[in-house]
């Protein structure tokens, strides 16, 4: 059955984004799209919060049309516009002529946890998630995320959005290694609630 993973990149001192909401001084390195793509590989459908959404269905439709891209930015923005996707949103409405209509869906705050639990009874690729925070961190605490990675990147922020900020949550380590060619640390979690001794 398909498993919900969620991926985040964060910084030394655990923020995922800086001030004001600013990605501009994460850690990003090459080696962090070369990790998502091989997440996306294995997906079957895509979950995003509203904020996410617009922006990251841009960005990489962008990406599709531009030839002077890399296949592997190719790759993975034919995977993103392609996929089912699911938002997780009370403001957010599908307008039927996006490009991306036929493919979203938009699920309410409080359905989400029932929706995702459904979608995890099903047959496919796994749930995916990439940052949205606020919209992973309830899933966590209802115990309904499955994995857990986290993509420490070489920055101290001082100041941010915290990782998470629910209640305590159990983890299980899996694996722990440096991404190739990168000073990115990936951290792989068992989040269904199984703690080490």
């Amino acid at each position: 059955m398909p498993k919900l993973i969620v991926s985040v990149l964060t910084s030394l001192d655990g923020y995922y984004e800086g001030p004001g909401k600013d990605l501009s001084p994460m850690p990003f390195e090459d080696a962090f799209n070369t990790h998502n793509l091989g997440l996306l590989q294995r997906a079957g459908t895509l979950v995003y919060g509203s904020t996410w959404f617009p922006g990251n269905w841009e960005h990489w439709s962008a990406v599709a049309a531009d030839e002077s891209q890399n296949d592997r930015d190719h790759e993975t923005a034919a995977l993103v516009t392609s996929l089912d996707a699911v938002v997780i949103s009370d403001s957010m409405e599908v307008d039927p002529d996006a490009p991306w209509a036929a493919k979203t869906r938009v699920v309410s705050r409080s359905e989400a946890a029932k929706e995702i639990a459904r979608l995890k009874q099903g047959s496919g690729g796994d749930l995916l998630m990439f940052g949205s925070a606020t919209t992973w961190n309830p899933l966590l605490a209802e115990g309904l995320v499955d994995e857990l990675i986290v993509l420490v990147g070489a920055a101290v922020l001082g100041a941010g959005s915290k990782l998470y900020s629910g209640s305590r949550a159990g983890l299980k380590l899996l694996s722990a290694r440096v991404l190739p060619d990168s000073q990115l640390v990936e951290l792989r979690y068992d989040a269904t609630g199984e703690e080490t001794a």
